[in-house]
């Protein structure tokens, strides 16, 4: 691996061990214009997997939908003990980008990092999502701390990057550096390069390019690349030529075949990207790649497409000791999200 930084933090890689996870119920229906009738059955079967193996921290708006919420999630065969009903009012459920990201310290304790949150550069609406984890800061264990540079707050989203937990972080400059959905006009490549190490413990930052057509947070890279271990990444990869994402994601593959980290390449894997899935005449971002690694499973969205069963195959080989549980996602993308987005993970 690179060489040490002097950082107080580490982040931990997806894969090592959990406590709990957050979800945000969904109650906004515009996120799902004339699909939203289904989308809390799919949160309620996510939870339900989730809690066989770990606890949930849900975020509800208030103690009058609770019941409804308990009721649907039970008649999902939910582990209702290993639920935490957290009221909360939240504008979506993005959690990815809108819960804390989770960080070690050198006493290897939890420390709560609360980034700022600006609906990522493109919608009004994220005052709650801003004040999420202050509000919840209480029901976790572990100090909170506001990242600044430059005595400034950074908005940083949790569906940006990509860690191995060893020094290794994979962004896009399409999300972090471009002019479009600005998310800092302060900050340059350096700059991140250096917020990276002093908060999460980076080596060495892998910038890919482009994210993918229909993705509407601008290039966020938990659609098109991913690590799997500590020198494996799965990425993205699209092989119909006169598809949009043909070009950038092969772009991405050339970029990432290129990293040296000391003297060893990188171990890389394509997934197959699913058909362009379009809703009401609007391209969504499905990707294989917004997948959730747990203690004992990865819930792998799916989109009732051929290549549905390739990817399933792949990930049992690379996962052997993870049960892979496909969820199907072909109504929740219609919210620009899947279930890496929707989730966000609390280390032991």
């Amino acid at each position: 691996m690179p060489k040490k930084t002097n950082s107080h933090f580490r982040m931990p890689a997806e894969w090592e061990k959990q406590q709990s996870t957050l979800i945000g119920w969904p109650y906004n229906k515009n996120d799902w214009p004339d699909k939203f009738r289904n989308i809390p059955e799919v949160f309620a079967k996510i939870v339900s997997k989730i809690t066989v193996s770990q606890n949930v921290n849900l975020l509800i708006k208030d103690s009058k939908s609770k019941n409804f919420i308990k009721k649907l999630l039970m008649k999902n065969n939910t582990k209702i003990r290993n639920v935490k009903f957290i009221i909360c009012k939240t504008d979506r459920v993005w959690m990815r980008d809108t819960g804390p990201i989770f960080v070690k310290n050198k006493k290897n304790k939890n420390i709560l990092l609360n980034w700022k949150f600006n609906g990522w550069a493109k919608y009004r609406n994220y005052r709650a999502d801003d004040k999420v984890n202050l509000r919840i800061k209480n029901h976790y264990k572990g100090k909170i701390l506001t990242p600044r540079f430059k005595k400034r707050l950074i908005v940083l989203e949790g569906g940006s990057i990509d860690v191995n937990g060893k020094g290794l972080l994979l962004t896009t400059k399409e999300c972090l550096l471009s002019k479009i959905q600005q998310r800092n006009s302060f900050l340059k490549m350096k700059d991140y390069n250096k917020i990276f190490r002093i908060f999460f413990g980076i080596k060495k930052v892998i910038w890919l390019n482009k994210g993918i057509e229909g993705d509407d947070t601008h290039g966020h890279v938990d659609d098109i690349a991913r690590f799997v271990t500590s020198n494996k990444v799965f990425i993205a990869y699209e092989n119909n030529k006169k598809d949009k994402n043909y070009k950038n994601l092969d772009e991405n593959f050339k970029i990432l075949k290129r990293v040296k980290v000391n003297s060893s390449r990188l171990k890389i894997k394509k997934i197959p990207m699913p058909k362009a899935t379009y809703i009401n005449k609007v391209r969504v971002p499905a990707s294989y790649l917004n997948f959730y690694i747990l203690n004992k499973f990865v819930l792998l969205p799916t989109f009732n497409d051929p290549k549905d069963k390739i990817v399933i195959k792949i990930f049992k080989k690379q996962f052997s000791n993870r049960k892979i549980i496909p969820i199907d996602c072909s109504e929740l993308i219609w919210g620009f999200g899947a279930i890496h987005c929707l989730t966000q993970q609390e280390p032991k």
